[in-house]
């Protein structure tokens, strides 16, 4: 079996990468205010609900697209058609779904930049941000492809030890049915892919219902997978509204996966809508769920600050935080709290905030006006509990919506900034009187996703390998960034259900294991009927 691989990112220090994604970027902005159906079995569809405009939030005068939006009915006739592509797509042999994986991949990757611009318009992601997003996408779908052909083959008795003197056990997989995938807005083309192509590889028919912000990205998804080799009906597009169409999928009987990327209430929600059984529902459903995290790097008194200012940085402010691993709280032990505290405020204050067309971008519009109220009741909060921002920059948003950016003072554990998740460039500061104390200021949140230490001190480093219990956690480098197959994705607690996104136990997730037993001391032989 061949070696996974990461995809390389692009090096934007070549004249000629940057002349490529500027032409990249003039040919997707010569495709804005076009208009994108349903697609449904195959064919396409005009949305039954009220339309959804997609808008760039650099410039939010600019329209990316105008996407149908489906009904409850076109809903239920997604799943129908899901349903009865199943029948044939669960019986392909497993060279054909993983010839569609790399097919999708090696066409993303022939036509890379213009899928970084596509997120860059609509999404709202720098040079460098969509860029990585992408790589990780084409990872997605080389791994699982690579993962499946390790899973997939029949294990056979005889291999495993379990074979007996007249009689043969055969242990496999089989697809778990139709799957709705509900992606975020903040990774709307890698989330929205990696669960899809888990989906389909192991025999899964889906339906692909995006995040309204973003659902021009995601009919370009359904397109890829079409152009790589899925029949009609074995993936849906069916963007809509998540509190009818969304909330009709998760509770549709004939649906046998939820695979989720979102906010903690939206899945605690679609866990309790999926786990209602209904009478018509011949089987439990299966919920694959991330929902966020709180996120800390520790600095130890001992730790490099050049790499950790560097590193918080990083975690904290490119993509103007909006990322689910994002940096939100900084525990400084002891002395190392001033010094860090002089250090951080002046490197914040470098911080380039601009369209994210801007090569220089590193804080780029949130993804909408709501998300940008958001920041700004959270900022209002911290200073209602009397808390100080030693760092304070009010966006400019004339054009798009950018976020304010604020950095709190002796922020303590029961400030509402230090427990709830804000996703935005609002970070608190907090101190410690010693790394243990420290670790439990990190871990007393309801979240438990990503996480960083900075230390030299291997006993330290030890210590939080075995007490900062997250789903990633990080040994002096930043808490974002984690690479398909080296850094499975996924947390705990309230940060998911599910194992890791880019990792060995991804796929098990999508499928349910049978055994076959013959018994082979059968009388006579019945040839095959001619």
């Amino acid at each position: 079996m061949d070696k996974f691989k990461n995809e390389p990112l692009a090096q934007f220090i070549d004249q000629s990468e940057r002349d490529a994604f500027k032409s990249a970027l003039d040919k997707v902005r010569a495709s804005f205010g076009k208009s994108y159906q349903l697609v449904i079995g195959g064919k396409e569809y005009l949305g039954k609900d009220s339309p959804i405009v997609s808008v760039n939030p650099s410039r939010t005068s600019e329209i990316v697209g105008t996407v149908a939006a489906a009904s409850e009915g076109q809903a239920a006739m997604a799943v129908f058609q899901a349903k009865e592509a199943l029948r044939e797509w669960r019986k392909t042999t497993l060279a054909s779904r993983v010839a569609v994986l790399r097919n999708a991949a090696a066409s993303m990757r022939e036509n890379k930049f213009e899928w970084c611009a596509w997120l860059l318009s609509e999404n709202g992601k720098s040079w460098r941000e969509s860029d990585i997003e992408v790589c990780e996408c084409i990872d997605f779908l080389e791994y699982y492809a690579l993962e499946a052909e390790r899973v997939w083959p029949t294990r056979l008795g005889a291999d495993m030890g379990l074979d007996v003197a007249g009689e043969e056990n055969k242990y496999f997989y089989q697809p778990r049915g139709v799957c709705v995938v509900i992606a975020p807005w903040n990774f709307p083309l890698a989330i929205l892919t990696g669960m899809a192509a888990a989906a389909l590889v192991t025999g899964n028919t889906v339906i692909l219902k995006p995040a309204e912000q973003t659902s021009v990205i995601a009919r370009l998804v359904h397109d890829l997978f079409a152009s790589a080799g899925t029949p009609a009906g074995v993936v849906n597009y069916l963007p809509g509204r998540g509190e009818t169409v969304g909330a009709f999928l998760v509770k549709h009987p004939s649906v046998n996966v939820v695979a989720f990327t979102g906010s903690k209430p939206v899945g605690l929600m679609i866990n309790e809508n999926a786990g209602h059984t209904l009478m018509a529902q011949q089987s439990v459903k299966k919920v694959i769920c991330e929902m966020g995290g709180k996120n800390a790097i520790i600095v130890d008194e001992d730790a490099d600050l050049d790499e950790a200012i560097t590193g918080v940085m990083k975690s904290a402010f490119n993509y103007s935080g909006q990322k689910c691993s994002a940096c939100s709280r900084v525990i400084c032990v002891g002395s190392a709290y001033e010094p860090f505290k002089l250090r951080l405020i002046e490197a914040v204050k470098g911080l380039c905030v601009a369209p994210a067309d801007d090569p220089n971008c590193v804080v780029s519009p949130v993804i909408d006006e709501a998300a940008r109220q958001n920041i700004l009741k959270y900022i209002g909060i911290a200073k209602g509990e009397g808390l100080t921002a030693v760092y304070e920059r009010n966006a400019d948003v004339s054009m798009g919506t950018y976020p304010d950016i604020a950095v709190f003072d002796n922020v303590q554990p029961w400030h509402r900034i230090a427990q709830e998740e804000i996703f935005g460039p609002v970070l608190s500061l907090m101190k410690a009187d010693d790394f243990d104390t420290a670790i439990n200021i990190a871990t007393d949140v309801e979240f438990a996703l990503t996480g960083a230490v900075y230390s030299r001190s291997p006993d330290n480093i030890s210590k939080a390998i075995d007490d900062f219990r997250v789903g990633n956690l990080y040994i002096n480098r930043g808490c974002t960034g984690a690479y398909v197959g080296r850094q499975p994705f996924g947390g705990f607690k309230m940060s998911g259900i599910g194992m890791k996104a880019g990792g060995p136990d991804y796929l098990l997730q999508f499928v349910e294991p049978r055994t076959v037993t013959e018994n082979t001391m059968r009388r006579g032989f019945a040839p095959n009927a001619r």
